[in-house]
């Protein structure tokens, strides 16, 4: 040999061993070396770092052994081989599976090794990349709670005007009963009673709907039929999903009634729904209800379902799906209070919400609500009207609306004494002669309508208590304790409150 080409060979060998001394002193990155079949044949220290396997372990394996085994199932290896061929490069993130089972989140770049033209293999890099995707979320978890908090002072702006709206509806409706009787047969004047009714419905519907967006919804429990909410809200359902997903309803029939506020359900019922669209690009979601018994007492449960086949949530958020603000969607894309919203409505009506998700294969979320037994619901149910006599006290503090709340129970044959104030209520109690309490919620002074009914209980349990509002942070905290009437109501309706109340 000569010293040309014996200086080659030394230049060479120095040339390997400074790229050996840099690929095996790499401790943040895994670099390795992959056969076109993708069998590992080189290891460095980072990878033994990060991955957890020593070189005598992992050399001669397929690289595969770092993927979960839905990724494995869903053959995404060797996927990543044949793009890395067909573009040149392959970039990903996601999650890897280190020797002792336990998950990271890894930035993974693979390039084709060619030489004179032919595939020779693959090399590999890989970044854990955990932390850094940890501090990501939390920086997107306080920009949604900076979102949220708007939110909030919408909401409460939202609440406000929507309470002040209600009376003025609960006016208007309230006046037409009485106009409908004047004006008799008058065509003229019947059809535009029936605008002026249909533009007031369509009224409350809209601050129904503004109430829900700020989640300021009374609290108004009552038995529910689950199949036939479910059905009723198919339309919407439909609409909300898309023309790429479809709904798919497993109803059982005989399914027990439930005692539930049904705009809190139907919310989270829609909240399930759009958050399994959102974790999928197409196919089937499955919306299911059947009677089930837990527990050594065999308590009954009702339990609706909502499962996608979508792309699974990650073990490390599992834990944080109903914490508020979290959310793993894009900014602008989810305030992260659906799923809370969820939690609450389970838990407030005696039940509670189940998960079980698994990465690539999809998400099931159960909601159990207990049963309502069918002796109980029947009564619940039933709305006759009152054919009641005696003497209201009427407490509302918005005269005009106290009118027409007055001239519909004189219609339904009460005799109304009206006061503005919780404490002029008290004091009137006392005067005797009293058979039922119809009281707002919201009113001046130191106690609101809830605080005096709470009173009333606690010193005349047997007196009759029904509450009315359009909207209140009180009413939030009645959880089924008294029942609400929310405006503006109808005199069938009003009647209907007050033919529930216990005798």
């Amino acid at each position: 040999m000569s010293k040309k080409d014996q200086q080659e060979q030394r230049d060479l060998f120095e040339s390997e061993r400074n790229f050996r001394l840099l690929v095996d002193g790499v401790t943040d990155y895994a670099l390795y070396m992959l056969d076109p079949a993708g069998i590992i044949t080189s290891w460095n220290i980072g990878g033994q770092r990060i991955k957890g396997y020593a070189p005598a372990e992992i050399i001669g394996q397929h690289f595969s052994c770092f993927y979960t085994e839905v990724d494995r199932a869903n053959g995404k290896p060797l996927r990543a081989l044949r793009i890395t061929c067909e573009q040149g490069r392959y970039e990903e993130d996601g999650w890897r599976v280190r020797k002792d089972g336990t998950f990271f989140w890894a930035s993974v770049v693979i390039d084709p090794i060619y030489e004179d033209g032919k595939l020779v293999g693959f090399a590999k890099i890989t970044r854990d990349i955990t932390e850094r995707r940890e501090a990501q979320l939390e920086l997107e978890r306080m920009h949604q709670l900076a979102e949220s908090q708007k939110l909030d002072a919408l909401g409460q702006l939202t609440g406000g005007v929507a309470h002040d709206f209600n009376n003025l509806l609960m006016i208007v409706s309230g006046s037409l009963h009485t106009l409908k009787k004047a004006v008799g047969n008058d065509p003229g004047c019947l059809r535009a009673l029936s605008a002026i009714e249909g533009a007031t419905k369509r009224g409350a519907s809209l601050t129904s709907q503004l109430l829900t967006f700020a989640r300021r919804q009374s609290v108004n429990p009552q038995v529910v039929d689950v199949a036939e909410r479910i059905d009723a809200m198919r339309e919407v359902l439909d609409t909300g999903v898309g023309s790429a997903v479809t709904l798919q309803l497993d109803v059982d029939p005989g399914v027990w009634p439930v005692l539930i506020d049904v705009t809190e359900f139907e919310t989270a019922l829609f909240n399930l729904v759009i958050n399994a669209r959102d974790a999928m690009t197409g196919g089937v979601i499955t919306i299911s209800a059947h009677n089930e018994t837990s527990g050594e007492a065999d308590i009954g449960y009702v339990a609706i379902s909502v499962e996608d086949p979508g792309s699974g949530i990650a073990p490390d958020v599992l834990g944080k799906i109903f914490d508020p603000f979290f959310t793993t969607k894009p900014i602008g894309k989810g305030t992260g209070l659906g799923l809370s919203q969820v939690h609450g409505f389970a838990h407030q009506a005696g039940g509670t919400v189940k998960v079980a998700s698994e990465l690539g294969k999809g998400t099931k979320i159960t909601i159990l609500l207990p049963r309502k037994e069918a002796a109980d619901a029947a009564g619940d149910v039933d709305a006759v009207e009152t054919g009641r006599s005696g003497t209201v006290l009427l407490v509302e503090d918005n005269p005009d609306v106290a009118a027409v709340s007055t001239g519909l129970l004189e219609q339904l044959g009460y005799t109304v004494r009206r006061v503005a104030s919780a404490e002029a209520a008290l004091r009137e109690i006392e005067l005797d002669g009293i058979d039922l309490v119809f009281s707002d919620i919201v009113m001046p002074g130191k106690m609101d309508g809830l605080g005096l009914a709470r009173h009333l209980k606690a010193v005349r349990p047997g007196l009759p208590i029904l509450l009315t509002s359009g909207y209140s942070d009180s009413a939030r905290n009645v959880r089924g304790d008294f029942p609400i009437l929310r405006k503006p109501y109808e005199i069938h309706e009003l009647s209907q409150a007050i033919a529930k109340l216990p005798r």
